[in-house]
């Protein structure tokens, strides 16, 4: 039975969203089994409103956890019994498989890069993201694709651009069981010569590696397009565009509701188009993704949205054990083998 060990503490909703969460994997037949990290007596009293597995969830207690306006080193060097280490601990001892948090993203990153060991050869990890695309992905036809690094960095050299992108082909063909993966580095223009010095070099050292399956680079307009299964970038660039295109969902959605409500041609319009437009909201709810994979541990981290309901924290307990099934670890480290040795 895979365990996990789960942040309680940190999401919008607080704890009860997360044990709501856990208490519906336990019924589940995926022989998944949940460890509870947070305030005792808060989440048993959320328990014993949910019907569960009593043998598939247990309940580690500590009553410090960081919270999302705080500096996440100020304070995890303030508590070091707060949640978030205490989880990752769990982790890294091997009483846990895997890690999921819903809380501060910059606390779970940094928690687990104090608790455990990064995959050899890999100096940076990188937050990755799923975003809605218009071409369909995979076998499952999957409209997504994935993105990183979206945060965890602010800039990077070219082995870094390397290492994520073996990191993303590596997600991408578990998760999304794509045989292989079409990669590419996101910078201004098709051309191996465009982008920053780190990129063009990327760009050379990905093109002779045959174990990935490079395509060069893309342009920003690629991204909604789906034009490729991981988009390879530093984390800077990344978050700027990955909250571009939140906002720029936010505001379609805006002005939709704007139409329906004053215009009466609108709105027959927008009737007309709702079974278009429930697919779209389909297509860019976040909740049914299980949140986004801090790659480069050498155990599994999973950054559930801090607004999740208990079914995205379901799905990221789920999307936990598939990485943890089918050694995620392990086929990065494979990939990586294949990669030109950093320069000292």
């Amino acid at each position: 039975m895979i365990t996990i060990a789960l942040d309680a503490m940190g999401p919008d909703a607080g704890p009860s969203v997360v044990v709501e969460g856990a208490a519906q994997v336990s019924r589940e037949e995926a022989p998944i089994r949940t460890i509870l990290v947070g305030d005792g007596v808060e989440i048993q009293a959320l328990l014993k409103r949910q019907s569960y597995d009593r043998t598939r969830v247990e309940i580690v207690n500590t009553t410090d956890w960081v919270r999302q306006d705080e500096k996440p080193a100020v304070a995890l060097d303030a508590r070091p019994g707060c949640s978030a280490l205490v989880a990752a601990d769990l982790v890294a001892k091997g009483e846990a498989d895997a890690l999921v948090g819903a809380g501060s993203t910059g606390a779970l990153i940094l928690a687990s890069s104090r608790k455990l060991e990064r995959v050899e050869g890999v100096r940076r990890c990188a937050l990755a993201t799923v975003h809605p695309t218009e071409q369909q992905h995979g076998p499952h036809d999957d409209p997504f694709a994935l993105m990183l690094d979206v945060g965890a960095t602010l800039t990077v050299d070219a082995q870094d651009l390397v290492s994520f992108a073996v990191m993303g082909s590596a997600y991408s063909r578990i998760i999304s069981s794509i045989e292989k993966p079409r990669v590419a580095l996101l910078s201004n223009g098709t051309e191996p010569t465009k982008g920053t010095a780190a990129i063009v070099e990327a760009h050379a050292i990905l093109a002779g590696m045959p174990s990935i399956n490079f395509v060069g680079n893309v342009e920003g307009l690629d991204i909604p397009r789906g034009t490729v299964d991981v988009v390879v970038c530093e984390g800077f660039l990344g978050n700027v565009v990955l909250k571009m295109l939140e906002g720029v969902s936010e505001v379609v959605s805006d002005i939709a509701k704007d139409a329906y409500a004053r215009k009466f041609l609108w709105k027959l319009g927008l009737m007309m188009l709702s079974e278009g437009i429930r697919q779209i909201r389909t297509m860019t709810d976040w909740r049914q993704y299980g949140g986004a994979p801090v790659l480069g541990f050498s155990k599994p981290v999973i950054k559930a949205h801090g607004r999740s309901n208990a079914w995205a924290i379901r799905n990221a307990i789920r999307v936990a054990r598939k990485t943890v099934e089918r050694d995620l670890g392990g086929t990065i480290r494979a990939g990586l083998a294949s990669a030109p040795a950093r320069a000292s």
